[in-house]
């Protein structure tokens, strides 16, 4: 994994289409890429079936966490999927962090990104799978209900507690990923959070998931990732704004401009508007 720009700021335009967006999904399905493939999955496998034991003997989870990150490096590296970081470094801590989603392996990288004080908010379904689920909260994952609208309401009460106490969280505001190509509409809980602790937002852009892993195959592919750390929006003090809920949507719409300007892709919460 490389640092390609410590100073911050948004990569060029070169940049952003060095690794482009595509929907590989439809592509047809070679001997090289089915054996890759194979590779990927089995390779991926073994270190889920490596980190499991290690994890529920591991104490402390911060150390847990560090477990995962390298874990989850060098899985990625053995596939041929190479995170270059650009932006803003360190990420100031504590913080609410939001990207975009486009893949089911952006919480790998983000896995293999970020410092090891945060916690991801993942729907609850996810809870669900007997190796996923276990190695998710043992690094202290955060589940959130979103079929379940009074389940879903005290899942927001406790990461909104969580967030008072200055706890580090990434979300991915989408709540989904989908095959169109584009940024989906944001829902408010991160925001919210934010508002609530009054911690700053940071804006991140992943870019080369969708190639690596399409949502409608389920083939990888080896590539480029790119993860660019946008630059920080500080939450305004109380008196700027009366309303935790007028501060929150101020805060989506901020975060959603950036990504959705350095991301270079369709907006399709104005196009299915």
């Amino acid at each position: 994994m490389t640092n390609a720009n410590s100073a911050g700021g948004s990569a060029s335009s070169a940049d952003k289409t060095s690794v482009k967006t595509v929907d590989a999904g439809s592509e047809k399905l070679t001997l090289w890429r089915l054996g890759y493939g194979i590779y990927a999955w089995v390779e991926f496998l073994v270190f889920a079936l490596l980190g499991l034991p290690v994890l529920l003997l591991t104490p402390g989870l911060t150390r847990r966490r560090r477990v995962v990150r390298a874990l989850a490096r060098v899985a990625l590296r053995l596939a041929g999927m190479r995170i270059e970081l650009r932006g803003l470094t360190p990420i100031p801590a504590p913080c609410i962090l939001v990207a975009n989603h486009c893949s089911y392996i952006d919480g790998v990288v983000l896995t293999a990104t970020l410092p090891p004080n945060f916690s991801f908010v993942i729907k609850r379904e996810m809870s669900h799978f007997p190796i996923a689920g276990t190695l998710l909260r043992r690094i202290g994952s955060e589940f959130v209900d979103r079929r379940d609208r009074k389940a879903g309401a005290r899942d927001t009460r406790r990461l909104l507690r969580n967030a008072e106490s200055g706890q580090a969280m990434a979300f991915f505001p989408e709540g989904t990923f989908s095959h169109e190509v584009g940024l989906l509409r944001f829902h408010i809980g991160a925001f919210a959070a934010a508002a609530r602790a009054q911690l700053p937002v940071v804006p991140v852009v992943i870019r080369g998931t969708r190639r690596c892993l399409p949502a409608d195959s389920i083939w990888p592919h080896p590539g480029r990732i790119q993860v660019e750390i946008l630059k920080v929006l500080p939450t305004p003090a109380p008196a700027d704004i009366s309303r935790d809920a007028d501060l929150a949507v101020k805060l989506r719409d901020a975060a959603r401009a950036e990504i959705l300007n350095a991301l270079d892709e369709p907006d399709l919460a104005t196009l299915k508007a």
